[in-house]
């Protein structure tokens, strides 16, 4: 098990973000010791660093908690989790083109 601190370190986050993150329901996944403290598992881990990827890529935070609650829901929201991921590819696609339209004119 991991420590916010621990997971702040990791991912390259203030235990600050990882606890506003929490307080918008992106982390449902995490359990609570016994002191109230947050705890990660290696699998909790991987959707924070998932989080960090998406928020980096320019997804907004209620786009990320959908895609979440999705995830929570299990393997019956495959689908529609793969839709929201491919609708946002493409968002960030034309970012990226249009990024280089500007810096080549």
């Amino acid at each position: 098990m991991y420590s916010i601190n621990e997971v702040a370190d990791i991912c390259n986050l203030s235990p600050h973000t990882i606890r506003y993150y929490d307080k918008e329901g992106l982390l449902p996944f995490i359990s609570r010791s016994k002191n109230g403290n947050r705890q990660f598992s290696e699998t909790s881990l991987d959707l924070v660093k998932l989080i960090c990827c998406l928020k980096n890529t320019g997804m907004p935070i209620k786009e990320i908690k959908q895609y979440i609650d999705l995830c929570m829901q299990g393997p019956e929201t495959s689908k529609q989790r793969k839709k929201i991921m491919k609708v946002h590819r493409q968002n960030t696609l034309k970012q990226l083109d249009d990024l280089k339209k500007i810096l080549t004119s």
